[in-house]
C-alpha cells in the first residue's frame, strides 16, 4: 500500500464549498483552508479503488467488489445522502466491537478543534436500524464528545475483495493417463544410457 503521508498530501483540497460531512460553517466567514475529504481517505485506507463522490461508491462497487450488511475490518461503510450531507460519506471499519458497534477511520466528518476536513481514527459508530442490518447508524461527533443524534442512512459495506462473477458449472472430466505405448517405451529406452 502506498505511504499514507504521500497520498494524504494528494488528498488535500483548498476549496470548502463542497463537503461530504455534516459539519458546515454557519457564519460564512470560514477561510479557505486545506482539508481531507472522505472518499480519497477511504480509498487510501481500504485499498478499494473507487472514485468520485461518496454517494456514488455503492453503485460503483456492484459487480466490482463484494458488498453486504455485515461489518468487518477494512470494509468501507457507504452512507447515503441525507440532509446537508448531499454528497454522501464513506468511512473505513477499523474494528468490530460487537453486532451493533464498530470503530471507524474517516475524514471530514466532525470539525476537530474547530477545523473541518480532519481525520478521525477509531470513532464509534452504532447500528440503530430496526433490523440490525446497519442501514441506519449514529456516529461519534467530536463537538459534543458523544454519538451524534442524527440517524444516518447507509447503503451497506463494500469489502476489499473483488466480486467474482458467477460462472456456469463446468463438467470436469478427468482423463486417465494412457499406458505408455510401445513407441514411447522404445523412445525412452533409446536414451536410457544417457542418464548415468
Amino acid at each position: 500500500m502506498r505511504k499514507l503521508a504521500a497520498s494524504t498530501a494528494a488528498c488535500l483540497f483548498a476549496a470548502t464549498a463542497m463537503s461530504d460531512a455534516p459539519a458546515h460553517a454557519s457564519d460564512g466567514s470560514e477561510e479557505l483552508t486545506a482539508y481531507i475529504q472522505c472518499a480519497p481517505y477511504a480509498r487510501e485506507v481500504s485499498g478499494i479503488e473507487l472514485y468520485g463522490d461518496a454517494h456514488t461508491w455503492w453503485d460503483q462497487a456492484q459487480g466490482r467488489y463484494a458488498t453486504g450488511s455485515a461489518p468487518r475490518p477494512g470494509a468501507v461503510l457507504a452512507f447515503r445522502p441525507h440532509r446537508s450531507m448531499e454528497l454522501g460519506h464513506v468511512a473505513t471499519v477499523s474494528r468490530v466491537i460487537d453486532s451493533r458497534r464498530i470503530l471507524l477511520d474517516h475524514a471530514n466528518w466532525s470539525p476537530v478543534n474547530g477545523r473541518r476536513g480532519q481525520v478521525e481514527k477509531d470513532v464509534l459508530a452504532q447500528d440503530v436500524s430496526a433490523a440490525n442490518d446497519w442501514s441506519e447508524v449514529q456516529v461519534w461527533y467530536a463537538p459534543i464528545g458523544d454519538l451524534g443524534t442524527t440517524r444516518w442512512p447507509t447503503a451497506g459495506f463494500i469489502y476489499s475483495d473483488r466480486a467474482r462473477s458467477p460462472r456456469p458449472a463446468a463438467s470436469v472430466q478427468i482423463a486417465q493417463a494412457p499406458a505408455p505405448s510401445k513407441t514411447s517405451r522404445e523412445f525412452l529406452s533409446a536414451f536410457a544410457g544417457y542418464a548415468e
